[in-house]
């Protein structure tokens, strides 16, 4: 499952499976389709979805896929339209309606995601349609790109805290996020989770279900707590996996990223030092010192590649953060590495890349799906700038940012001597961007709705453990924390345990007791 990634682009897009809006977001907080307080969105709840076969040679013959339409402008809904793309397994046993499955980023299209994962859902068609989208700005929804500003963004701000006059480069990040405008078309301003969340109501009636049955991953779980405090109503049952900050600011996010890529990263090398075949030998704190020394290698002489551009030692950084991701990819990636370190061979690692140059976009005025072909290469990082940045009140001043710049580095590599100098660029890539909105720092608390299962794995390198429990605490007593003692980015796809706790929810209504866990997958302890 996809999380918060990097949103400097490496040297091209690579498919990676697994499973800023420069305008203030609408000023009416969410209300019901109907309850005389807010314009008139009848039309688009009473709308019906029409579902065909997918389109595309790689597509699986039983997924179907359809369109939703909602308000470009929930405050102004004749103001323009967009179209939503969706996707679904049928149920195959007694249906009890739909489940809606977010799979993170923020960025991620759903999808896509879907149809290269689908395997892992089967079980929940027994009692509901599978049913995943493409959110607002993402995919084929009206997706938003930088053009050549998220290069020009994230090499500024890469060089931010070695620059000797770093207001120069925050001059090159406010002209990057022009060049964001420019790309993105009218969705820019309306993105964000307010709205996503908004979107969902709208299709949870559109497909017929009285109330929301939800599985979200990573910046999913956002989605889905930002969706218990909008809707308490409409709240069916939810899941939350991988559980995202409603709290911290992005400059506290970014170190605990760092902090626990860090010890992803520190477990990987205890492991690969076990193999004779490991590139950096067999002493895991000499090989912890090789990695630090190889990134610094790397961003001093970077390694030409078939694509004509360089390869640094952050573009190193980043593919090695995805692959931290699951543990099933750390033998691939102790080849990969040692494909580069003894041959000079960076295409094995550019495989774990996520990020992309972008093509020309032909801007959708009308707010129609566009076709897969049309969908920017840089799609993935721009939405998830654009996302991130939206759902972010902070947006400190240049003079705030230079006082505070080399506090930050020092924090950051201390929290990381890989990851931090990464993790402080995307810090830094809101700047020249409004103030997003505070709602779901300020609101989503202590929502009165059914009980909902929030999981949390103790290795997870994305997504610490402690704000499942912080976040669980936030939203109250409905909140059942499920504690997943295993490695990697979520629990669904990597174990029986929590994928079993995870489909008995959502099926039977059957949640397991406060204080449950899940123990290591290698692990023969049944889980308690």
């Amino acid at each position: 499952m996809l999380v918060k990634q990097s949103t400097r682009p490496a040297v091209r897009r690579f498919t990676v499976t697994g499973a800023v809006g420069l305008a203030l977001l609408a000023a009416g907080l969410p209300t019901a389709a109907s309850d005389g307080t807010g314009p008139d969105l009848s039309r688009f709840y009473r709308q019906k979805i029409t579902w065909s076969g997918c389109k595309g040679d790689d597509m699986p013959k039983d997924l179907q896929c359809a369109k939703v339409t909602v308000p470009l402008d929930y405050a102004r809904p004749k103001a323009g339209t967009l179209d939503l793309a969706l996707a679904r397994y049928r149920a195959t046993g007694k249906k009890r309606g739909s489940v809606l499955l977010n799979f993170g980023g923020p960025g991620a299209g759903g999808v896509s995601e879907l149809a290269s994962g689908g395997d892992d859902f089967m079980g929940l068609t027994n009692g509901y349609d599978v049913v995943t989208f493409d959110p607002r700005g993402v995919g084929r929804s009206s997706p938003v790109s930088c053009g050549d500003g998220s290069e020009e963004a994230a090499a500024a701000a890469d060089g931010i805290a070695d620059s000797k006059n770093p207001r120069s480069v925050l001059q090159q990040l406010e002209k990057a996020a022009t060049e964001c405008a420019k790309h993105s078309g009218p969705v820019l301003p309306h993105i964000g989770t307010v709205n996503a969340s908004r979107d969902l109501d709208v299709m949870r009636e559109a497909l017929g279900d009285k109330r929301l049955n939800y599985l979200g991953f990573s910046y999913g779980t956002r989605l889905g707590a930002v969706y218990a405090a909008q809707f308490p109503k409409n709240v069916g049952r939810l899941v939350l996996d991988g559980v995202d900050t409603l709290t911290e600011p992005m400059s506290e996010q970014g170190v605990a990223g760092a902090e626990g890529q860090q010890t992803a990263l520190d477990d990987f090398i205890t492991w690969c030092t076990q193999d004779i075949a490991c590139p950096f030998g067999q002493d895991p704190r000499d090989a912890r010192q090789q990695v630090v020394q190889l990134v610094g290698s790397l961003d001093k002489d970077p390694l030409p590649t078939d694509f004509g551009e360089e390869f640094t030692g952050q573009d190193l950084v980043g593919a090695i953060g995805q692959a931290l991701y699951s543990k099933e990819l750390w033998p691939s990636l102790e080849r990969a590495i040692a494909q580069l370190v003894e041959d000079g061979d960076a295409r094995g690692v550019l495989g774990f890349s996520s990020g992309g140059a972008a093509l020309p976009f032909r801007q959708h005025a009308g707010g129609g799906l566009v076709d897969e072909n049309d969908v920017p290469l840089d799609n993935l990082p721009a939405a998830l700038m654009a996302i991130n940045c939206a759902d972010d009140p902070d947006r400190p001043a240049a003079d705030r940012i230079v006082k505070d710049l080399g506090r930050l580095r020092a924090e950051y590599e201390q929290a990381s001597p890989v990851f931090g100098r990464y993790r402080l660029t995307e810090l830094l890539m809101c700047y020249g961007r409004p103030k997003g909105t505070d709602f779901i720092r300020d609101q989503v608390r202590d929502v009165h709705t059914p009980k909902m299962l929030l999981v949390g794995t103790r290795g997870d390198p994305a997504t610490p453990y402690r704000w499942t429990v912080e976040t669980a605490r936030r939203l109250g007593s409905s909140a059942v924390v499920l504690d997943n003692k295993g490695e990697g980015h979520t629990g669904y796809a990597s174990s029986k345990c929590v994928h079993g706790k995870v489909d008995d929810f959502l099926l039977y209504g059957s949640l397991p007791p406060t204080g449950s866990s899940c123990g290591p997958e290698d692990d023969e302890t049944p889980a308690t």
